[in-house]
């Protein structure tokens, strides 16, 4: 959003529009004493309403009458709506009818004729204010909007997510309290185990969805640290080499020993997520591939797979909340994974990129800039 500040920086654009040549010059000459540019002058509302359009001033000194079919506050009623251009109107004319209906309409300032310089500048100057205001006040209700909007999807899916491991966990205690001395070792453990699992997918979708609200929010502050980011990555791989025995990752790199500086947990979501995707997408198992390519300015990680892909008309909307692919079939998801991983690295400063063809697989590539003073701030 350009401020007024900004504007005056650039020299303010205004359209004069006024029936009489005159009147029209001699407001021009003012407005260049104050500093501002007058982009045209044109004297019919038809015309207003084209040079809108076609040179987008940031503010229309419309006279209330004028010649032709179309008067002036019909011109400005389609101008603002077309461009939310702030309007003030110019007229000789100030009676009760006049001004009840210049004031129904989106008028961000009324001159009198004949009026003084310093009446128009301060006109003009209030106008903008005022249509700042109204523009932020637009900006923040529309992303309350989206935020209530994200809010209620990620509350349907927090109830979707939730369930299974719930009823998961609810029956597995209630074996163990019921047939608990006629279980043996073996199997108490491998039902503490399953809701041992059950909890961690909890922890999993709800860590999710705190990330994806705080995100929105701007209230994400982040704990960047040094470590030895091939070790990291190491005990990334070993536990999900241990969760699928279908699928081979298997560690690439450029390095064996690398002092990175980041935030370990945003980095966990990204990783975990692209992962836990790169396995869940390639359901007939295969390698998978993490490749570490780092140096002094940037770390450079890419996850490929062996799975069915990404369609290429759903790639544009890859990173959009709750959107899944149309080959995704039978697997589970919520739309949520790839939306996270793209805000944890916009946090570090850094850039996402996928290159993927249908039943080929996919490849993902994140890269983060590696500087102590500004990296993942």
């Amino acid at each position: 959003m350009t401020s007024i500040d900004d504007m005056k920086v650039k020299i303010l654009q205004i359209l004069i529009v006024e029936d009489e040549l005159i009147a029209a010059e001699s407001l021009a000459l003012d407005l260049e004493k104050l500093g501002y540019q007058v982009c045209a002058m044109v004297n019919t509302g038809k015309k207003a309403i084209d040079k809108c359009q076609e040179l987008n001033p940031d503010l229309v000194l419309m006279d209330i009458m004028l010649k032709g079919e179309m008067d002036g506050i019909t011109a400005a009623e389609i101008i603002y709506s077309q461009s939310k251009t702030p309007i003030i109107y110019l007229s000789a004319y100030a009676d009760e009818n006049t001004l009840k209906r210049a004031k129904s309409t989106c008028v961000y300032g009324y001159l009198v004729k004949p009026y003084k310089i310093a009446d128009v500048n301060t006109t003009i100057t209030i106008a903008l204010a005022k249509h700042q205001e109204d523009l932020q006040r637009e900006i923040d209700l529309s992303a309350e909007k989206k935020l209530n909007k994200i809010k209620t999807q990620a509350l349907a899916t927090a109830s979707h997510d939730l369930r299974n491991p719930l009823t998961s966990i609810l029956g597995y205690t209630e074996l163990i309290r019921d047939y608990g001395d006629l279980l043996s070792p073996e199997k108490k453990q491998r039902y503490f185990n399953f809701i041992k699992s059950a909890v961690g997918k909890m922890n999993d979708s709800l860590e999710d969805l705190l990330l994806i609200s705080k995100a929105e929010e701007g209230k994400i502050t982040l704990y960047p640290q040094h470590f030895n980011l091939v070790e990291y990555l190491n005990i990334v791989i070993d536990e999900h080499n241990n969760i699928s025995e279908k699928h081979n990752i298997i560690f690439e790199r450029n390095t064996d020993n690398y002092q990175a500086y980041l935030d370990q947990k945003i980095l966990n979501h990204i990783l975990n997520n692209l992962i836990s995707n790169a396995i869940k997408y390639s359901p007939e198992g295969g390698n998978i591939i993490l490749r570490l390519n780092a140096d002094e300015r940037e770390v450079i990680i890419e996850i490929e797979d062996e799975g069915i892909g990404i369609p290429e008309d759903y790639q544009a909307k890859l990173f959009t909340l709750f959107e899944r692919g149309s080959n995704v079939g039978n697997i589970k998801g919520n739309g949520l994974g790839l939306s996270i991983v793209k805000k944890a690295v916009e946090l570090c400063e850094g850039n996402i990129k996928v290159n993927s063809k249908e039943n080929k697989g996919t490849k993902f590539s994140i890269i983060i800039p590696q500087n102590e003073d500004e990296s993942c701030r």
